[in-house]
């Protein structure tokens, strides 16, 4: 299971360390939740907080647009050193044109369902992506408590997009942490965005990527 962190739940006033912190640990990938308050009822940061985070890591990032009108930014977001971008299903009307502008700009592609979207809704964009991803809470707020009925979701989606022998990562993202990652990548999922779980006033950021990586391991040799 490959983990990417939100700095969504990070210390905003040392947030180059909390990023050197999570690679140091060995995480996967750094996720930014780009939030409009207009698609959704949060409001966090742009693209130039995602162009000084992509410039103080190796690590590759990307960008989970929670926006409205996401066509407007994404050259935007090219230029602030993302590596893929990941626009909602719901608020892209024309998701065939904005899948093939990622493209053209050179990123990597991927699409995330609400928690009650029908999977359907995504079926004919399979081929065109590189991830999908499922939220397993509301988007807008974080420190959510995971869906339950999210599991079947992850194994319904697993299964379309093994039906199609797509290569496709399977991310979920909200309320993931030690005690569910496991259920989580025994349905399917392959990548995971952890905030809380790794970002937290109760431990530090390397005991909590250490506790993510036991519990999937330890699932994976039983």
């Amino acid at each position: 299971m490959k983990l990417a962190p939100s700095i969504y739940t990070a210390d905003f006033l040392n947030l180059g360390e909390q990023v050197r912190a999570v690679e140091a640990a060995g995480v996967d990938w750094m996720h930014l939740d780009v939030m409009d308050g207009v698609f959704v009822p949060n409001l966090t940061f742009g693209p130039a907080i995602c162009k000084a985070i992509a410039s103080a890591t190796a690590l590759p990032c990307e960008a989970h647009l929670m926006i409205a009108d996401a066509d407007r930014y994404l050259d935007v977001y090219q230029a602030a050193g993302m590596k893929r971008l990941i626009v909602h299903a719901e608020a892209c009307p024309h998701l065939y044109r904005t899948l093939a502008q990622i493209k053209d700009l050179d990123m990597q592609t991927g699409v995330a369902l609400n928690p009650l979207t029908p999977l359907g809704a995504l079926e004919d964009a399979l081929p065109l992506l590189d991830l999908v991803l499922l939220m397993t809470v509301e988007p807008g707020f974080g420190g959510q408590a995971f869906i339950p009925e999210s599991h079947a979701r992850i194994r319904r989606m697993r299964r379309m997009l093994d039906a199609i022998g797509s290569s496709a990562e399977l991310e979920i993202d909200g309320g993931v942490n030690a005690h569910n990652i496991a259920v989580c990548a025994t349905a399917g999922a392959s990548m995971a965005v952890v905030g809380s779980s790794v970002y937290s006033s109760q431990f530090g950021v390397a005991e909590g990527v250490r506790a993510l990586r036991a519990a999937t391991q330890a699932s994976a040799s039983r």
